[in-house]
């Protein structure tokens, strides 16, 4: 005998397994969405890496300095500016050269100041505070101040000197009001790149760089030099270091600035840019990093000579990682001593060997009229 369920408990039956059927077909429905979205998801993720596996790297970015000679603006430079009426006048002839960099560095050769008594040297310098609105002008950024003419005229002079530059915003280095500010890098961030610049001179006494000295001159001595390259590296990518030493009128290095220089490259310094002799020295490639051991003048009274009328320009093109490449601009001067371009300046200097292009002393003594020199 067959049983029968009432009818009643079999609609109930036949109602619950329908319901379970949906949940169960909706449980499988959503599973597979799922699965289907993890399948687009992760191919989406491959493309997207493949994309950028084969996306060309951005180019690494540089900065470009030009580093000047020596710089003197007193004398018949000052009274040539005076008669002209024009601050910028040493300058309108390799304005161009200098804009064109990311920084422009020099020798500031004497102080700026209207203040201050001669300290003894018949070749004393002071510049009339108006002229440091033509250094602006043309350009430069950082000037170093550590060199055997900044005390030509006592103190005073000297603090003058940090208000002027600081006021039209180029930064002194290897000088300030204290040994620790004097010793302190100058550091400037160009697309990324943070440059740090030292300054140091041997052509002062030692006195002047003393813990109670005020104002300082950071004289150079090599323990502190290192030292203050190591602090320097902790903030920057490349450290420039600017000396003032060496002896007058002489092309080739000592063995001594060759020791200190190889030192400082090996300390860390990527560049170490020299000044003082008036006459253009060696350019070397070392150890990774970049020495000039003497860029002669730049702006300066001292056409009496074949090689006090021939400066250098040097142009560098550094990275993160230290130099990138450089090149030599040779410069002439007029008779009324502004610097122009000279000879052949697309000279690619590889693995240390230099040449160099000047026209010749009549064109380096040219008489370029004050009229067409704006």
């Amino acid at each position: 005998m067959i049983a029968r369920f009432p009818r009643a408990l079999l609609f109930r039956i036949i109602l619950y397994a329908a319901a379970a059927a949906l949940i169960v077909g909706a449980g499988m429905e959503g599973i597979a969405r799922e699965r289907v979205r993890t399948a687009a998801h992760q191919a989406s993720a491959r493309t997207a890496a493949e994309r950028i596996a084969v996306r060309p790297a951005p180019p690494e970015r540089a900065a470009t300095l030009v580093f000047a000679g020596d710089i003197m603006l007193s004398r018949a430079v000052g009274r040539i500016m005076a008669s002209e009426g024009d601050w910028s006048y040493p300058f309108r002839e390799i304005r161009d050269e200098l804009s064109a960099a990311d920084l422009t560095v020099g020798n500031l050769e004497g102080p700026i100041s209207d203040r201050g008594a001669k300290q003894g040297s018949i070749y004393s310098f002071r510049a009339d505070p108006r002229a440091v609105a033509g250094l602006a002008d043309a350009g430069f950024d950082v000037l170093t101040v550590a060199n055997n003419h900044i005390w030509d005229y006592g103190p005073d002079a000297v603090r003058d000197t940090f208000a002027h530059l600081s006021a039209f915003g180029i930064a002194a280095v290897g000088g300030g009001e204290d040994r620790i500010e004097a010793h302190s890098p100058v550091i400037r961030d160009i697309n990324g790149i943070r440059i740090a610049f030292l300054g140091y001179t041997n052509l002062v006494p030692k006195s002047r760089d003393h813990p109670d000295a005020s104002p300082a001159t950071a004289y150079l001595d090599l323990n502190a030099a290192l030292a203050d390259i190591a602090r320097a590296k902790e903030e920057a990518d490349i450290v420039a270091v600017l000396l003032h030493w060496g002896n007058e009128y002489e092309t080739r290095a000592s063995s001594f600035q060759r020791d200190v220089a190889h030192t400082l490259i090996d300390g860390g310094a990527a560049l170490v840019i020299g000044h003082h002799p008036h006459v253009v020295g060696e350019v070397e490639q070392y150890g990774g990093g970049l020495i000039a051991y003497s860029l002669g003048n730049f702006v300066f009274d001292q056409n009496f000579s074949p090689d006090t009328r021939r400066g250098l320009l040097l142009r560098v093109a550094v990275k993160r990682g230290g130099v990138r490449g450089f090149e030599e601009i040779p410069i002439a001067f007029t008779k009324t001593f502004q610097p122009y371009r000279a000879g052949n300046s697309q000279i690619p200097i590889t693995n240390g060997q230099t040449t160099r292009e000047w026209p010749d002393d009549s064109m380096a003594n040219d008489e370029r009229s004050v009229t067409n020199a704006s």
